[in-house]
């Protein structure tokens, strides 16, 4: 029995970073693409790198909400994909908000203001905490496990 959940918690966590990989691609893919072609000219739209990262951050979370739903967690999708989705959304909003917490913790707290200090306050520790994070409130909130107790049983196929 540990064993089987060791194993499947293993199996999700492997699949749940491999989307979260392909996730961030997304992001870092579309951030720079909108900020080489229609976001390139600050100076006639403002705030062009914020909008930029709105949209590649929000097209990451939609493209993991899809690989978490139809592969990673497969077998754990409820009824509801839209409850998911809002949940998903939540659940992703706040792991963002923990890098940005870690951030601004070490930047303007202790002090540590050097690019490479951000980098590795909000890329690293940042991002490893909000992934963490991600993993358990997706796996236990957002995919639930469906016990034998929630699942009606089936008739019997009768062939007449």
């Amino acid at each position: 029995m540990f064993r089987h959940r060791l194993l499947s918690l293993l199996r999700d966590l492997l699949r749940f970073g491999m989307v979260g990989g392909l996730g961030f691609l997304v992001d870092i893919g579309l951030f720079n693409l909108l900020r080489l072609t229609l976001l390139a000219n600050d100076h006639h739209i403002i705030g062009a790198p914020l909008i930029a990262k709105t949209i590649s951050v929000l097209a990451a979370i939609a493209a993991n909400w899809v690989g978490n739903r139809w592969w990673a967690f497969r077998d754990r999708r409820g009824e509801h994909p839209a409850r998911e989705a809002l949940a998903f959304l939540a659940v992703s909003l706040a792991g963002s908000a923990i890098s940005l917490i870690c951030l601004g913790l070490t930047h303007y707290l202790l002090g540590f203001t050097s690019p490479v200090a951000d980098n590795i306050s909000a890329n690293v520790v940042g991002l490893g905490l909000g992934s963490a994070f991600r993993f358990i409130a997706v796996r236990t909130w957002v995919f639930r496990q469906v016990t034998m107790t929630s699942v009606a049983p089936q008739e019997p196929l009768v062939v007449t």
